[in-house]
């Protein structure tokens, strides 16, 4: 049941992460799940380094602060590939 909700979860924080930084038509729904996946690992680690709490999806502690780091992890992972593919993050 975890994968599932890691998919579910991360395709919808990809998608939002990818309309925050303008790549939406240029990203098709595994590669927002991807970047959702991806982007809550980046997410937790910085919220870990900060010392802010984030709630675990896999344990039932799911929380907003969770969602928001995934977020934040996301558009941070969107930005590094504007870099690289860009030459300039917007």
């Amino acid at each position: 049941m975890g994968i599932i909700i890691w998919l579910i979860v991360g395709g919808i924080v990809g998608w939002l992460a990818s309309l925050i930084m303008r790549r939406d038509a240029q990203q098709g729904i595994i590669l927002n799940i991807v970047v959702g996946i991806i982007g809550a690992f980046i997410g937790g680690w910085l919220g870990g380094m900060l010392g802010i709490g984030g709630g675990d999806i896999n344990d039932g502690n799911f929380s907003i602060a969770g969602l928001l780091l995934s977020l934040l992890g996301a558009v941070v992972l969107l930005a590094i590939v504007n870099l690289f593919t860009r030459g300039r993050a917007r």
